[in-house]
């Protein structure tokens, strides 16, 4: 990739072919930090919060995903959902069965997309089902990053579901893992309801606090991004930063099953990595304009008083080169500066009545991306191009 003005570009480049885009803005594809690929036909299940959502829908929806035919038709909807909302690059989640992983990187591959996923470890307080083994599980995981990892732009991630579903053996077997590899990603969810880290407490009662047993089993270092995060202290914060992990931030799912708020003034305060993802399906949307939107709402309306006004450049962000930051992905994609691979996203700032009159209005750079992020859809996404 280069850029510049055009009559700056070395010749190599200006003997190449041309498409004009009139009229429309090119930036980065979009990152998305925190997705389950297996909740696709979840989104919109209504539920009194976190657990009797995984309880009554999640969990015997998973169960599906041991079929592999059943999981390659999901993969084939779910990578298409992404691409239609410009989304080039996601950290997601599979469910507790290889075949799931199996399906969603053979898509991911065939499209030449960048993505990382992970077969869910859970080998207690689950239901049949989607409940592992803790040994094969631990057997199965390896197999899997031989398989996949660093196979074209595929990643592979240790992915414990969160602590409660995961016995010591199998959190302890996850950190050797993540000991043995450490160029694979961890990704896993914390603090994000407040039953929950009850339950953890209840679980683990001598732990300092819910991410603390993270840490204990070797789990929080570069290349490790827990969901959610909301429920912290400083400490808390303190240990995503000295460990260089990060948070995917996650608005839309917050918001809808009630979990809280994310603080944006603590994470700024400390100073930790973190970035924007959907978490579909607990998440409400595929598109980052609608992800983008529900942080801004959270960063007036959070843990904080007065609360953070995100800039629509903070936004952008979040959902770009600071999401790649975040992943350890820094000059490899999220920005359009050269040297980076080519994922981008060709957007319309005319794609709706109201949105054309908005943004014709824009006075700035600024008016013109808050305006996308508020009115913007799917149909903002002309074209989405990978590598």
């Amino acid at each position: 990739m280069a850029s510049g003005a055009w009559s700056a570009l070395p010749s190599e480049w200006r003997a190449r072919p041309v498409t004009h885009w009139p009229g429309r803005i090119i930036a980065p594809g979009f990152i998305d930090m925190h997705i389950h690929f297996p909740q696709t036909d979840v989104i919109g299940s209504p539920a009194e919060g976190l657990l009797p959502w995984l309880e009554n829908y999640t969990f015997p929806h998973e169960s599906r995903f041991a079929d592999p035919a059943y999981a390659a038709e999901v993969a084939e909807v779910f990578l298409d959902e992404l691409l239609r909302n410009g989304v080039t690059t996601a950290l997601t989640f599979a469910t507790s069965h290889p075949a799931s992983v199996d399906a969603l990187m053979a898509g991911a591959q065939r499209r030449g997309l960048r993505l990382i996923a992970g077969k869910v470890l859970q080998d207690q307080h689950s239901p049949d089902g989607v409940r592992d083994e803790t040994r094969q599980s631990l057997i199965d995981t390896e197999a899997l990053i031989r398989r996949w990892h660093g196979q074209g732009r595929l990643g592979y991630a240790i992915t414990p579901r969160f602590v409660p579903t995961c016995s010591e053996a199998q959190l302890r077997g996850a950190g050797e893992l993540a000991a043995q590899y450490p160029d694979v990603w961890i990704q896993s969810h914390v603090a994000e309801n407040l039953d929950e880290v009850r339950w953890v407490r209840e679980l683990f009662p001598a732990a300092r606090s819910y991410l603390s047993v993270y840490d204990d089993f070797g789990l929080m270092r570069r290349r490790a991004v827990y969901a959610h995060c909301i429920h912290f202290d400083d400490e808390d914060r303190a240990l995503m930063r000295d460990t260089g992990t990060a948070a995917a931030v996650s608005p839309t799912s917050n918001l809808f099953l009630g979990s809280g708020f994310f603080d944006y003034e603590g994470a700024a305060r400390i100073g930790f990595e973190h970035g924007l993802a959907s978490d579909v399906g607990g998440g409400t949307s595929f598109s980052p304009f609608h992800t983008m939107l529900a942080a801004y709402y959270v960063g007036r309306e959070g843990q904080t008083k007065p609360g953070v006004s995100l800039s629509p450049q903070q936004l952008w962000w979040r959902h770009t080169g600071g999401a790649a930051r975040a992943l350890g992905l820094e000059g490899v994609v999220g920005t359009l500066q050269p040297g980076t691979e080519a994922d981008f996203v060709v957007l319309n700032p005319q794609a709706t009545p109201l949105l054309a009159r908005k943004t014709s209005q824009a006075a700035s750079l600024e008016e013109l991306l808050f305006a996308l992020i508020v009115l913007g859809d799917d149909r903002v996404i002309e074209r989405t191009v990978i590598a």
